[in-house]
């Protein structure tokens, strides 16, 4: 449930300097108690403020360098140096293992977060396999990591600000293997590919729950973000949790049904799968979209981002001469050179626009796949 109100903030004599506003958002987060009371507080009234920021169109990337104060039992906090300044718990709710906040949350949107200057970036998703079969024998779930892999997509497609999803690559992907890597992106017209593994599922046992016929299993993965230039691992992390498995030992689970994402485990796969976006929103939406020319006729050309991206019409870009090479080693080298010119945006399509350069007597030296900034303002 989530309700605003817009208050506006007059300063000095009252004068809107200029038109500055807030809203507040009345939230209520909810969360599954699956290790502790504590843990689920801590995670609704996260989930509170996740809904607020995305409703709100402030910068979701904010949350992550928040958790370890939503972390402290409080009912006020405050907050400075970003869009969100104040959150007042209203209410708290513990009704048959789930924990519900009513909060309410002040936040400022602001123009100038890197989502909102930068162009959405296109984003391939890799399988997630499953490195040891017999961690998923307890349930049969073997299927386990093509439904996380789908689930990460949904939820990219879905509540992603900095990126565009390209679907899921019928490749195999592998942070050995750059060239493959720089050959899949280009064909799936993709910045970055997302690749994982699950590298834990096993169940495990103490003497007080084992006697009250309960397991829990753990969730462990492991994820990359390649570059689909030069085909280097960008980022990485490891994501560890436990929760119970309500299923019956020697039952087969569905990882498609809604009875398997609604139990305890399901929950917390998908606030893992809600962790992986916030994390990569929060280390990757200032870098820079890099755009590539895919076509180039006297002084027109086309781009291979578009409406889904952000682009509008008569947005100014910088133009970027891509000389990489590989060098005697067999090392692929990036090597971008920048130009005086200017491309303008003139028609914007669904995945492309159309561009016009300027100065005209440069554009005879664009080729294609020089890359494209836009220009911040």
């Amino acid at each position: 449930m989530l309700r605003f109100f817009l208050i506006l903030y007059i300063t000095g004599l009252w004068v809107l300097s200029p038109f500055t506003h807030a809203a507040w958002f009345e939230v209520t987060g909810t969360s599954t108690v699956l290790e502790s009371k504590e843990k689920a507080r801590e995670r609704a009234l996260e989930n509170a403020v996740y809904q607020a920021l995305l409703f709100s169109g402030a910068d979701i990337a904010v949350l992550p360098s928040l958790r370890p104060y939503l972390a402290e039992d409080r009912n006020d906090y405050k907050f400075s140096g970003n869009e969100l300044r104040h959150i007042e718990v209203l209410q708290k709710r513990d009704r048959g293992g789930v924990i519900s906040i009513t909060a309410r949350i002040d936040i400022y949107p602001t123009a100038s977060s890197c989502h909102v200057n930068q162009y959405r970036k296109a984003l391939l998703m890799g399988e997630f396999d499953i490195l040891s079969l017999q961690d998923a024998a307890l349930g049969g779930i073997f299927k386990f990591g093509d439904d996380f892999t789908k689930l990460l997509q949904r939820r990219f497609e879905s509540q992603a600000q900095s990126f565009v999803t390209q679907g899921i690559s019928p490749y195999q992907v592998k942070a050995s293997e750059p060239e493959k890597t720089r050959l899949i992106a280009e064909e799936s017209n993709s910045q970055y590919i997302l690749i994982g593994s699950i590298t834990d599922m096993t169940a495990t046992y103490n003497e007080n729950t084992f006697k009250k016929g309960q397991t829990n299993r753990q969730l462990a993965l492991s994820i990359k973000v390649l570059d689909g230039i030069s085909g280097d691992v960008i980022y990485q992390n490891d994501y560890r949790d436990i929760a119970k498995w309500p299923f019956e030992r020697h039952s087969k689970v569905d990882t498609r049904s809604a009875r398997f994402w609604t139990s305890p485990y399901g929950k917390m796969a998908q606030q893992m799968s809600k962790n992986i976006l916030l994390d990569l929103e929060s280390k990757l939406s200032c870098r820079a979209t890099t755009p590539e020319v895919i076509a180039i006729n006297d002084t027109h050309g086309q781009i291979n981002v578009g409406r889904i991206h952000g682009v509008k019409h008569g947005d100014k870009l910088a133009l970027w001469h891509n000389a990489s090479f590989t060098d005697q080693f067999g090392i692929f080298r990036t090597q971008l050179k920048q130009s005086k010119m200017v491309l303008t945006v003139n028609r914007v399509y669904e995945s492309g626009s159309e561009i016009t350069v300027s100065p005209p007597e440069l554009a005879a030296s664009i080729q294609i796949g020089d890359i494209a900034t836009k220009q911040m303002h």
